[in-house]
């Protein structure tokens, strides 16, 4: 698993194609609240049960609030064989704070 700082996840978005997919592990209150815009959201509690939404061949970009979370979901979806996983370092408060400062904060 890579993991890439807000910066970099901004950057990969722009230029990668195709895009990777974010995928938020966050619980849906979270989600609610605020989220990085096409984010799919699947709440860490239900990944095992949703794997098959996932194509392990794409590169995903896990998110939650703080990136432990993420990181988990991530080292469980390579022991799963997904080997183009890229956790968001510092979570969606570190997206907030370094790539989208209009976004709420919690």
């Amino acid at each position: 698993m890579r993991q890439l700082d807000a910066n970099r996840v901004e950057r990969l978005l722009k230029s990668a194609e195709p895009k990777p997919l974010l995928l938020d592990v966050r619980e849906p209150n979270e989600f609610a609240y605020c989220r990085i815009e096409g984010s799919l959201h699947i709440p860490m509690g239900e990944i095992a049960s949703r794997l098959n939404e996932l194509d392990p061949d794409r590169e995903i970009v896990v998110v939650c609030h703080h990136g432990m979370r993420s990181f988990q979901v991530a080292q469980f979806l390579e022991t799963q064989g997904f080997e183009r996983i890229i956790n968001l370092s510092g979570g969606i408060d570190a997206w907030a704070r370094e790539v989208d400062p209009g976004m709420p904060r919690y």
